[in-house]
């Protein structure tokens, strides 16, 4: 029988550096998972590509998969909706390779619901002045947005508890090597190999 893929979730508050070390594990990971691409009714920003970094869509195509139940998480953050389409989950996941969901706070507790099986990190900065200055150096937000984000990302820091690890991104090198290593580790947990070695006992 295939082992199933493991669900490993990245999340943390906005502007934290989540699309940075996700490119960064995916180009440079030791460990091989496949990257779900989140659906977005937010703006394209410059440098983002349709399929690569977020489906782009419409609000009305949005509401419309929530409806048909196509939605493994959505959340509505700053007046756009951000989610993730559940088939190419669970289609990846029963083929037997990981998947690596990089999502907001709000979704990824949606997930947890779903899914309690996967593997939770929360991504922190080193301090909220860092995170400020991460968010304001987009020069794609007035003050009153970079204000809603700052307050919203303190609620969502106090949200940590309900995740398994939590990794700073100091640096982006260093956070990736620790998230690898969470990966490693956890795919060495007795639940996730018990039932293959189960199957090679009856088999003797």
């Amino acid at each position: 029988m295939l082992a199933k893929g493991m669900l490993i979730v990245l999340s943390g508050p906005s502007g934290v550096g989540k699309g940075t070390v996700r490119g960064a594990m995916l180009k440079d990971s030791v460990n091989q998972f496949k990257y779900s691409v989140s659906m977005t009714t937010r703006k394209m920003r410059p440098g983002e590509k349709n399929g690569v970094d977020y489906f782009f869509c419409s609000k009305a195509e949005f509401e419309k998969k929530i409806q048909q139940g196509q939605m493994l998480e959505y959340a509505r953050y700053v007046d756009n909706y951000y989610g993730t389409p559940l088939q190419y989950v669970q289609d990846t996941l029963d083929s037997g390779k990981d998947v690596l969901l990089e999502i907001e706070v709000n979704g990824a507790m949606q997930v947890r619901e779903k899914m309690p099986d996967g593997v939770f990190i929360f991504l922190t900065p080193p301090d909220l002045s860092s995170l400020r200055s991460r968010i304001t150096h987009r020069g794609s937000e007035d003050l009153t947005t970079i204000n809603k984000r700052m307050e919203k990302a303190r609620q969502e820091i106090k949200m940590m508890s309900n995740y398994d690890y939590a990794v700073v991104n100091d640096e982006v090198p260093r956070a990736v090597k620790r998230i690898e290593q969470i990966v490693t580790s956890e795919h060495l947990r007795v639940p996730r190999v018990i039932d293959s070695y189960r199957k090679m006992i009856g088999d003797l």
